[in-house]
């Protein structure tokens, strides 16, 4: 065999090689891509189905067919006219605001503390703090709703929120946030006579915001979609969140699927408004932070 001749095999080896690659990545490819679309068709359809359901009549609700044939705005008329619905939509909102708001204040500095600061017992406390993530909500429902009765907590927006007001996932996430922080930036601050809290604001929250703002959007998320706790500390129908709410249009008699399409739809407004305002800052809070779900 010539020396042209052994290079003609090795690039007709070569070529086979890339083509069989080639063929091998296009068709990981392809299923990937039908995975990945069986995955967003089954979270937007219902989504649509939602939607389609709260522009049907009440005759229509049960027909098999994805759109109303008679589209009507009377549902929502009904929603937020004739029922507690708006009370419910501000309690929920009242809510999210209040315990977002807390979270994003002491979970940041409750981190920063951890992080920057050395004072006995800090490594007792911080795993005290960390090991309250092992205890399941439904074991500390029965101790909030007790201290609730004492306190005259019950149907009342604090009622509502005490629980979520700092959190131990928080806590941590900001702490291991605020370690990254440059101690040198903290020490010429101080040399500077900007006193202790001053550095926590003007130093420290400004190097961390993706952190808190991904630790909000999440703390919101989770607030306005609460069911048990909620349903368990109020009792009158006018200091409900949303999710309680719309569980009375289900009763023994039978389920108004038309409203409580309508009020689902309705609640949505707020969860898609973050989304879409602030996506890239859930996106990087889902790379910063690992959540998957």
């Amino acid at each position: 065999m010539t020396v042209a001749d052994g290079e003609l095999t090795r690039k007709i080896f070569v070529a086979r090689s890339e083509t069989g690659r080639g063929w091998g990545e296009l068709l990981v490819q392809g299923i990937s891509y039908f995975f990945l679309s069986l995955g967003g068709l089954s979270m937007i359809v219902p989504f649509l189905w939602m939607v389609g359901t709260s522009l049907k009549p009440a005759g229509e609700i049960y027909q098999p067919s994805f759109f109303p044939s008679s589209p009507t705005l009377a549902n929502y008329q009904e929603v937020i006219f004739r029922t507690e619905f708006p009370h419910w939509y501000l309690n929920s909102l009242i809510v999210a605001i209040i315990s977002t708001t807390s979270v994003a204040f002491f979970d940041t500095l409750a981190g920063y503390t951890f992080a920057k600061f050395d004072f006995p017992l800090k490594n007792v406390m911080f795993l005290l703090i960390l090991s309250t993530l092992m205890v399941p909500t439904e074991m500390l429902i029965i101790p909030w709703y007790i201290m609730s009765v004492n306190f005259n907590w019950v149907d009342t927006y604090w009622g509502i929120a005490f629980p979520g007001v700092i959190t131990a996932s928080g806590v941590f996430l900001m702490r291991q946030f605020m370690t990254g922080v440059p101690n040198e930036l903290i020490d010429a601050a101080r040399i500077d006579g900007l006193w202790e809290f001053g550095i926590f604001y003007r130093i420290a929250v400004p190097l961390v915001k993706p952190a808190i703002a991904a630790l909000c959007i999440f703390n919101f998320l989770g607030n306005w979609n609460a069911f048990i706790w909620p349903l368990i500390v109020t009792s009158k129908r006018l200091t409900m969140t949303l999710p309680v709410g719309l569980s009375f249009f289900s009763g023994e008699a039978g389920s108004d699927w038309h409203l409580i399409m309508t009020g689902a739809t309705l609640s949505v407004i707020p969860l898609m408004t973050v989304v879409i305002i602030f996506q890239r800052q859930i996106i990087q809070g889902i790379a910063l932070t690992g959540l998957k779900s």
